[in-house]
Order: structure tokens, then sequence, then C-alpha cells
């Protein structure tokens, strides 16, 4: 959960036009600096006339815009309103940052609340920075793998996912130290008994996640939190206490969130 992962073969879209145009907002919003249409059709392994036509059509609903003298674009201020719509109508932020600021405080760790999609990957909606000087590379919007780390072991516990679909996407996951599926799989039924899930070093040398789920319904998890130290300093303040304390604060979310429907 805190590297980005080369990303895994994905089905044929029903709608290429919107998943071409979703592809060049979340690279444009990942690039510190405008980029031009032939770097992002590079980047993306896009036919340069489609791009640019792709292009045109997002500077015109004034979500990209286009420097004429540089010829190049960036994000514009109407994802601003998209995502303001999004912030109204999604309290999860919200009601996650009091509880992961209290966790990230007495434990000395950084804590990253998260939104599962699926199997496909997760999305950081809310972070809070411990006192431990451990900085990781996970800002707001950031994604990450799905079953990377602690929290895919919690999405492959409480998450109703076939074994089948499980090993295929385990198969393309990039880690420090790679368990083997069997080895994965033996801590998958441990974080179901113990309601928490550990990567001490698996996933980077050094460092140790700690995750749990949350529900907003009984039919599996759909956010979780996800507290990141350094390995020497995880264990010094207890990776128990730090794993029951992300649990009880995912059971008070999930509780928050059942309540709210």
């Amino acid at each position: 959960m805190i590297r980005t992962t080369a990303p895994l073969p994905q089905p044929a879209s029903k709608a290429p036009a919107i998943t071409r145009a979703a592809a060049i907002l979340r690279h444009l919003g990942r690039s510190p600096v405008p980029l031009g249409v032939n770097a992002i059709a590079r980047d993306l392994a896009l036919v340069p006339s489609t791009c640019l036509y792709v292009l045109r059509a997002l500077v015109d609903e004034e979500l990209v815009a286009f420097d004429p003298a540089t010829k190049r674009y960036a994000l514009d201020a109407g994802i601003l309103t998209l995502a303001r719509g999004w912030l109204r109508n999604d309290r999860f932020a919200d009601l996650a940052q009091p509880l992961i600021d209290r966790v990230a405080a007495r434990h000395g760790v950084t804590v990253l609340a998260v939104q599962i999609v699926g199997l496909e990957h997760i999305i950081v909606i809310a972070r809070a920075l411990g006192a431990g000087g451990f900085q990781i590379n996970a800002e707001v919007g950031s994604r990450f793998p799905a079953l990377l780390s602690a929290t895919g072991r919690c999405i492959a516990a409480f998450g109703n996912h076939s074994p089948a679909a499980i090993e295929a996407r385990f198969g393309g996951l990039r880690w420090d130290d790679p368990p083997s599926f069997t080895e994965w799989s033996r801590e998958v039924e441990e974080t179901r008994t113990r309601g928490y899930a550990i990567d001490d070093g698996r996933y980077i040398a050094g460092v140790t996640v700690v995750a749990a789920p949350v529900f907003r319904t009984p039919a599996g998890p759909s956010h979780a939190l996800a507290a990141v130290g350094l390995s020497r300093s995880v264990r010094v303040n207890g990776v128990d206490a730090l794993g029951q304390a992300l649990a009880e604060a995912g059971q008070a979310l999930s509780a928050r969130l059942s309540s709210q429907g």
C-alpha cells in the first residue's frame, strides 16, 4: 500500500471512450506538470489522434485546461465540482478522520482510510500522520492494487470473492518478499479469525502494515483502515495493540455507516 504497481490486465471496456477519458484524467491528476498530447498518448498507449479527440472533449466540459502557448494539458477547476458533490454525498472521510487521527497519534504510525473497489484497487480517502517520523507516498486519491499488503488480506478474508478470482489477481502482485499463495491464504484465514491483518515486511522490507475492514453492509467490506510504520517501531509499540485499535475503529465506523443506510 505504499508504492504503485503496474496495473493488471483489464477486461475490454463496454464504453471505450469513457475508459480513455477516465485514464487521461487520472494520468493528468498524477502528473506534477502539464503534459502534451503526444506524451499522454505514449504513456497511455493511445493513438495520438484519438487522445487529442478525447482531450478536446474534456476541455469543452471544463474538466481539462489547455494552454495554447505551451500546447499542454492539465486538470481544470471543473474537477472540483465533481469532487465536491461526492464529498457532500459520501461522509466516510468525515467520519473516519477523527478515528484515524486518534490511532495515528497513539501508535506513532501513518493511518490511511481507503475505499475498496472490488478486487481491482483501493483508493485513499483520508489519512492521518503520527509522530513516528515515517512518511509514505500515499496522498488522498492515490490508488493501489486491492490485494496487496494487509488490506488485501482483509479484502480476501471478509469479501465474497471466489478463490479462483483471488488467485488470478494474486499472481500479478509485486512484493519485496513474495509469499506463496498457500502462505498468504493461511494468513487470510488468520485475519478472518482475529479481525485484522498484518503484513510484516512482505510488501516492503522493513515496513509493517496492519489493516482492519469497515462494512457499510454485511455483504462485504466497503472500506478499510490501514496503519503503516517502520517494523521496529511498530513492534516496540505492539503490533496486536495496533491491530485491536484499528479493529475497534473499523467497528465504530461500520456502525455509523450502516445506520446511515
